[in-house]
């Protein structure tokens, strides 16, 4: 397969604002594609090589891709570099660059998917004494042989920059319409990415097996399974009552989610020491806590599991919970060994989703909760989260007052008969703070879709923000809030950093605003804030006509609390659902 039919699709995808059409677009190129690529074909419309927990990145960066353009096209690095900071992306500079630089070589080898995935995964892989000009090499052998419209997405792919307003959703999508000629099939497809959080994987077992294929996916050490997330509400009643009348109350602690995979040290994905630490983000984050890995191998009783977990930074000499940030100085690249004597951590796990050839994620949580409390073997620093079963709403809340006093955020309340559900968010597992009042006594975290212009001391910054919040059910980011209050002069030019990457020239295609903004990005950024209360508003997208025809959700005097939640992908942020459940809740207890 050619990569100019590639780069032709993304031409496409790239200029619609429709998310049906980028379905049609990208159904369209599954089809086409050979069986034996369609794995090849799906990292690369995400932008990679790879499944992202195994950690390998392109890691092309603008100036090496700058030199690879002047290696190639003859102009010099001056030139580049003017033509990129006119242009602002570095796709545009190389295809206005090269456009004229004689491509009809006679022996020229033609740019097939294959070998643009390969030349990548090489440069990807490069590594020690001469990387640098390696890949510039490899880089600028691509371009040589590519026309106007590859060299732009080439480049685009190789910096991390492919901007095509593809989700993982949004290609489940199109494999379902492409394989199975019906989207409603979507549902199987994504129940196998839970459990493997491996597009590629999907794609390539639906192309050779077909849709029995990917119903016997199972869960597998090595393959971070896409963790279960709860929905909240306002009062232990309303919990108990949305559960049946009794549930499991856990602590919910302020720390860093973690999934542990623990098997035999020669395991293909697992690393030297036979154990894995994944994000809630599916990260490979093993490198910051080795003391945790010697934990976790010296206190499971098992040869291989997949237990879920809470690392808390602690008081070594009292063994008190320490806020979250003080958890962040673990995840420096070095000085690994100087931050564990400083900052010593904790493990509380709450589930276990597999131990030693037992897939557990069909039992309930009584039984597996049975067998994670005959699994861990608890000290100090390993301990299974305290919780208690119980149908009185008093009992639980003096459990959380309880909960809240030794520095956790509250409690996590789970039916005793729920599975455990990948990827999704439900009402078998409810999240239980501090008592909602009619001011947001909570936190969100929202996604930044677009920016405004500063004015006076701002001037030459952004000024503020407009926010969003996720609609699974949709696949949609709503906006509910323009923010500008909380950010210092040094938060202001971090954002302007992080968020110049993300820059695209018209509203994002998952995103659903009645605002117009100066600037529009593509949904990455989660960002934590405050507000005095949620209000019905006819300016903002979120929920919109769930309370008040033609008014939807937005945030009153919303003010960032400092935190960017870089734990957190854009899917998982507070999500619409849940911003209407607790306005709901607001009404409940004004009107009381």
């Amino acid at each position: 397969m050619n990569y100019s039919e590639v780069a032709s699709a993304y031409e496409a995808m790239e200029n619609t604002t429709s998310r049906l059409e980028l379905i049609r677009i990208l159904s369209d190129l599954v089809r086409e594609t050979p069986k034996d690529i369609i794995d090849k074909v799906v990292y690369l419309t995400q932008g990679k090589l790879y499944p992202d927990f195994l950690g390998i990145e392109i890691g092309v960066a603008d100036k090496l891709a700058m030199r690879a353009i002047t290696a190639t096209s003859g102009r010099s690095l001056k030139e580049v570099e003017q033509t990129y900071h006119r242009l602002g992306d570095i796709g545009s500079a190389g295809e206005d660059l090269l456009a004229t630089k004689g491509q009809a070589i006679l022996f020229s080898e033609p740019l097939t998917v294959k070998r643009v995935y390969n030349v990548l995964d090489s440069i990807a892989k490069a590594s020690g004494k001469g990387s640098l000009e390696t890949r510039i090499r490899l880089l600028s052998s691509l371009l040589n042989d590519a026309s106007k419209k590859e060299i732009r997405y080439i480049l685009r792919t190789a910096t991390g920059r492919l901007r095509l307003g593809i989700a993982d959703y949004t290609v489940l999508d199109a494999l379902a319409v492409a394989y199975t000629g019906d989207r409603k099939n979507r549902h199987i497809l994504e129940r196998a990415y839970n459990l493997s959080s491996d597009l590629g994987l999907v794609a390539k077992t639906v192309a050779d097996k077909g849709l029995e294929g990917v119903e016997r996916f199972h869960i597998t050490v090595g393959r971070p399974v896409r963790p279960m997330l709860a929905e909240r509400l306002g009062s232990a009643s309303e919990i108990l009552e949305k559960l049946g009348g009794e549930g499991s109350a856990e602590y919910k602690l302020d720390g860093e989610r973690v999934q542990v995979h623990m098997g035999a040290t020669t395991h293909v994905v697992l690393g030297p020491d036979g154990t894995e630490l994944f994000s809630r983000r599916l990260e490979r984050i093993t490198s910051h806590y080795p003391d945790i890995v010697e934990l976790c191998r010296t206190q499971l009783r098992c040869k291989e599991c997949i237990i879920e977990g809470e690392i808390v930074a602690i008081n070594i000499d009292t063994g008190e919970y320490l806020p979250f940030q003080e958890l962040m100085h673990r995840r420096r690249k070095y000085g690994i060994k100087e931050t564990i004597e400083q900052y010593p951590v904790s493990i509380s796990f709450f589930d276990l989703l597999y131990v030693d050839g037992d897939p557990l994620t069909h039992k309930t949580y009584v039984e597996r909760r049975e067998r994670l409390l005959k699994l861990v073997d608890e000290n100090e620093r390993v301990k299974v989260i305290p919780a208690i079963v119980t149908s009185n709403p008093d009992e639980m809340e003096a459990f959380m007052d309880k909960a809240i006093s030794e520095g956790c955020e509250g409690l996590v309340v789970k039916g005793l008969k729920s599975l455990y559900r990948a990827g999704a968010r439900e009402f078998a597992w409810i999240k239980l703070k501090r008592e909602y009042k009619s001011e947001l006594s909570d936190t969100l975290d929202l996604v930044i879709v677009g920016a405004f212009y500063g004015r006076g001391r701002r001037s030459g910054r952004y000024g503020a923000f407009l926010l969003a919040a996720y609609d699974k059910g949709k696949d949609v980011f709503e906006t509910t809030s323009k923010i500008g209050s909380g950010f210092t002069d040094e938060n202001l030019d971090k954002f302007v950093k992080m968020l110049e990457p993300l820059k695209i020239s018209h509203r994002h295609p998952r995103v659903v605003s009645k605002t117009s903004a100066d600037v529009w990005f593509t949904p990455q950024i989660v960002i934590e804030v405050i507000a005095s209360e949620i209000t019905l508003s006819p300016i903002y997208t979120l929920s919109l006509g769930s309370v008040r025809k033609g008014s939807g959700l937005a945030l009153r005097f919303p003010k960032f609390t400092g935190r960017i939640r870089d734990d957190k992908s854009p899917s998982d942020s507070t999500t619409a659902k849940e911003i209407l459940e607790i306005y709901r809740s607001q009404l409940k207890k004004i009107s009381g």
